[in-house]
């Protein structure tokens, strides 16, 4: 089994912040698939058990639905039960103010990097080795301001096909694992 989570703030006002393309990213995998809905609300977080036959393979998509500096105790919530190796097995996708809108980033493992849901998850696992997929929002003003803000209208296909190219991103680290995603994604920029 493998565990997608994608951060963001739960709620409509929230819904298309910078702050929420984790999120986002999950609700198109999950489109892509076929299913439709949260999932069902587990501790905190919703979770939506997805079966795909390409690659052949039970998955959970995985929402926190506090708020992004309490992501942690959800997601541990929601994959209590599994046998998943947090190390292997888990892909956590994050917005990133030191990205440029446009790119994408995979990592296998490292620091929360001054993200506080990222920082949140590392706390509950303790452990900083996971695979996360950090999507550009790109850093303007005050940082809570530009993170809690709405793409321009001029930024919104840019942000739309940067979601759909960070998806993808996601479906090759099911299928091929991290260093295929690394190489394929790290440096592309959508335009």
């Amino acid at each position: 089994m493998k565990v997608i989570c994608g951060l963001g703030n739960p709620g409509d006002r929230y819904r298309f912040t910078r702050h929420n393309v984790g999120f986002r990213v999950v609700d198109l995998l999950a489109d892509r698939w076929g299913h439709t809905g949260e999932g069902r609300l587990k501790d905190g977080a919703a979770v939506l058990e997805v079966r795909r036959p390409e690659p052949a393979e039970r998955l959970l998509l995985v929402k926190p639905m506090r708020y992004m500096n309490r992501s942690g105790g959800p997601l541990s919530s929601a994959i209590r039960q599994t046998e998943i190796e947090v190390e292997r097995d888990l892909l956590v996708v994050s917005d990133d103010i030191d990205l440029p809108l446009g790119r994408v980033r995979l990592r296998r493992s490292g620091s929360a990097g001054g993200h506080n849901g990222l920082r949140d998850i590392i706390a509950t696992f303790g452990t900083n080795e996971f695979s996360r997929l950090r999507v550009g929002v790109g850093r303007a003003g005050e940082v809570v301001d530009h993170v809690l803000a709405t793409f321009r209208p001029e930024e919104r296909e840019l942000a739309d096909e940067m979601v759909a190219v960070a998806a993808d991103a996601a479906e090759t680290w099911l299928a091929e694992g991290i260093d295929a995603a690394m190489t394929r994604f790290n440096g592309v920029e959508v335009e």
